[in-house]
């Protein structure tokens, strides 16, 4: 390392492979100086400037912010805090287009300036030599600064993997990107903080030299930086030939050091670390004055620009204000807004995008300064790409493979090492946008290997959930035999024991009984057993059907058996419904002479209704008075036959009224008023008699009277005939109900006897 540190202080330079020379175009911008800033109307700033992920929103539509007070927030080396630019109101917190390749949207904090550039709390490190490493790596963080050169890679990160493994610091000031002159008037005008800023970096990383590299098409900065150096031991200014693109991370270490960075891997694993002079200029600020980065120096170039000069730009600065401030006339037959170099920028689809951390030029170049491309054609297998490529990669067979979406291939031919300068495609031919294929592989690529980390994160959670629970229930299941050890061995020492296993016993024997008698009987299984025996010598014997008298004999058993627990059953409820009246007749004589008083009086009550309309009916539907009277003598008949049944009831009521009021007034009845209920009873049940009779003869006459006329007059015969039919249906039931009735009381009354 000694022998590496001696040849570059004594000028020694190494070369990559491949490279071109584009014509520079760098005069126009950087004769003249750096214009100061000019406030916007709108200050549009994306939540995301840098490789990395976005922070937390600190603030809501509406606040008041000053100038430089942190908008977003984050805890992680990887994320860059975005700063207020100047101080004002937000307005909107809304997805804007941002100045990206993909021309795509996201989210954007939107201030209205008050241009009155109140700044907010500044926290500059006044003796930085005293201050820890760490701890100037993140105030670099918290102060939001990252890569300015184009990548965009946090600072602090790139700081972090440097500690103690950085040998040779790097300050890229190449600018090899044709038309870009930015870094170049930086160092001019600022070679002094630029100094200031190497110093920081060395306190930090604690490098055994730093080189300043430039290349030789930038005398004046060349010359402001060995000024500004003076005396200062361990700091040099390396001059590299122009060639394109000298300015890559990885080329400019093989044009200082003479080592090449290993595939897929990063500068400090060869003791390297590399910071762009715009970047080292950043840090200064933030640690000796203690801004932040919220604006920087941007390129306006291109032919359709009246002036094109470098000028100072806040961040979130709309390009629409700057190409006004310049005096810019668009083509109208080929407008084209540029963000960065003609070679490894990207065209934006209109001008309201806002300038961020990371653009460092605006062309918009004419017809004619940049001749559009004429299309795509097929490769010719000229192999000009390979040649020119910086990374020795195989461009041809990268593109096919891309083509294809053959991504296996892809990393194994090294795509990730594509620094995407763009000379492959500048010397090609067939004007094939290669460097567009390699960035939809990588996009596509990435896209799925952070699929495949999130599903490999997603198994590990499930297998270390899986094992949680597995462990948790051998836990739960040690505890609970634990449990049941220690009652067993409580219950071994007191009686419980024992009564405890003879109720599990007594629980088994209850078991093995339920289980016994669901078993099949002996009798019916020797049954079934025999007509299988008989099925079987009939099948022998080729007869068609085995006699199975026997099982008829078995059949004809059971049912007998049946319809003798039947019949035992019935008696049985006889018996006990026999003396629940019994009990409920001994209990109060005078309401059961009451209740068959009152049954009686209603069956005649039904056997007068039944008459009544059965009459009255048979009249009216009768044309022939003969059949009429017939009729109605037939209904006195039997209302009379109803009314002998109801008094002979009575009578026997009456009796077992008497018989039954006789032995409880011996007990504890007055007999004096027994005999007087029986004999009430009985008056009534005589006069319920005398008036059925009555109203049958009434009846009777009235409809021999009135079935004449009607009959004879208006009365269809069919109608009348089956309404009186109904009528002697509805009769007859009435007295059959009447008839069952006193029957059943005089039962009843003899068996209270």
């Amino acid at each position: 390392m000694i022998a590496l540190l001696e040849q570059i202080k004594h000028g020694q330079v190494w070369d990559f492979h491949g490279g071109i020379h584009p014509p520079e175009n760098k005069r126009q911008s950087s004769e003249q100086s750096i214009i100061p800033v000019d406030i916007p109307n709108e200050i549009v700033l994306p939540l995301k400037q840098h490789i990395g992920s976005a922070g937390q929103v600190l603030v809501n539509i509406g606040d008041r912010v000053l100038k430089g007070q942190p908008l977003t927030k984050s805890d992680t080396l990887q994320s860059c805090p975005v700063h207020a630019p100047t101080s004002g109101e937000v307005v909107a917190i809304e997805s804007r287009t941002i100045a990206h390749a993909s021309g795509l949207s996201d989210t954007c904090l939107v201030i209205r300036p008050d241009f009155e550039e109140i700044w907010g709390d500044k926290s500059p490190i006044e003796n930085y030599q005293d201050t820890a490493a760490d701890a100037l790596v993140d105030h670099v963080r918290m102060m939001g600064i990252a890569g300015m050169g184009g990548a965009g890679f946090p600072s602090a990160r790139k700081l972090q993997t440097g500690l103690a493994r950085t040998e040779i610091l790097i300050i890229n000031g190449a600018e090899c990107e044709p038309y870009i002159t930015a870094d170049d008037r930086l160092m001019q005008e600022h070679a002094d903080e630029i100094i200031q800023g190497v110093e920081i970096l060395q306190h930090i990383v604690q490098p055994k030299l730093a080189v300043l590299a430039l290349e030789d098409n930038k005398p004046e900065a060349i010359a402001a930086l060995k000024l500004a150096i003076g005396d200062k031991k361990n700091i040099i200014v390396q001059v590299v030939p122009t060639k394109y693109p000298s300015g890559g991370e990885k080329q400019l270490i093989k044009l200082i050091t003479g080592k090449e960075v290993p595939a897929k891997g990063i500068p400090a694993a060869i003791g390297v670390l590399m910071q762009n002079i715009g970047t080292v200029h950043a840090i200064k600020r933030a640690v000796i004055d203690g801004e932040p980065l919220i604006q920087r120096v941007v390129t306006l170039t291109g032919t359709t620009l009246e002036e094109q000069r470098n000028r100072w730009v806040l961040l979130g600065t709309p390009v629409r204000f700057l190409l006004e401030k310049h005096g810019y006339k668009q083509d109208k037959r080929l407008e084209r807004l540029i963000i960065g170099g003609p070679m490894m920028g990207f065209t934006v689809p209109h001008a309201d995008v806002p300038v961020t951390k990371v653009t460092n030029c605006v062309l918009v170049p004419s017809r004619r300064e940049i001749a559009p491309s004429q299309g795509e054609m097929a490769c010719i297998r000229c192999s000009a790409c390979a040649e020119a490529c910086p990374a020795s990669l195989l461009p041809q067979q990268l593109q096919w493979y891309a083509k294809d979406q053959d991504f296996d291939k892809c990393e194994e031919y090294n795509l990730f090492d594509c620094i995407e300068c763009g000379a492959c495609a500048y010397v090609c031919p067939s004007e094939i946008p290669l460097v567009q294929y390699y960035r939809q592989a990588k996009a596509e690529i990435r896209h799925l290997n952070a699929e495949a980390v999130a599903a490999e994160r997603a198994r590990e959670r499930f297998e270390a959930k899986k094992t949680r629970m597995e462990r948790e229930k051998e836990k739960r299941e040690a505890r609970h035999k634990e449990a049941a050890e220690n009652r067993r061995k409580a219950m071994e020492k007191s009686s419980d024991g024992d009564a405890i296993a003879a109720a599990i016993a007594r629980v088994k024997a209850k078991s093995e009984q339920g289980s016994a008698a669901t078993t099949v009987k002996p009798a019916v299984a020797a049954a079934i057993a025999k007509a299988k025996a008989k099925q079987a010598e009939a099948a022998e014997s080729g007869q068609a059907e085995p006699d199975n008298s026997e099982m008829k004999k078995l059949r004809e058993e059971r049912k007998r058996q049946a319809r003798e627990r039947k019949a035992e059953q019935a008696a049985h409820t006889e018996a006990s419904d026999a003396n629940s009246n019994k009990s409920a007749a001994d209990t109060d004589p005078k309401k059961a002479a009451v209740a068959a008083a009152i049954a009686r009086a209603k069956a005649r009550k039904d056997a007068q209704q039944a008459d009544v309309p059965q009459a009255a009916e048979e009249s009216a539907t009768d044309a022939d008075p003969k059949k009429a009277a017939v009729a109605a003598a037939v209904a006195r008949a039997k209302a009379r036959k109803a009314a002998q049944q109801a008094e002979a009831s009575t009578e026997t009521d009456g009796n077992a009224s008497e018989s039954d009021t006789v032995e409880p007034a011996a007990e504890d009845i007055d007999p004096k008023k027994a005999a007087v209920a029986a004999a009430v009873a009985r008056a009534k049940a005589r006069k319920a008699a005398q008036q059925a009779e009555a109203t049958p003869e009434t009846d009777g006459d009235a409809s021999e009277s009135d079935t004449v006329e009607p009959a004879a007059e208006d009365i269809n015969p069919k109608k009348a005939a089956v309404a009186a039919a109904v009528a002697r249906a509805k009769a007859r039931k009435a007295t059959q109900q009447a008839e069952a009735t006193p029957e059943t009381d005089g039962d009843a009354s003899e068996s209270d006897t």
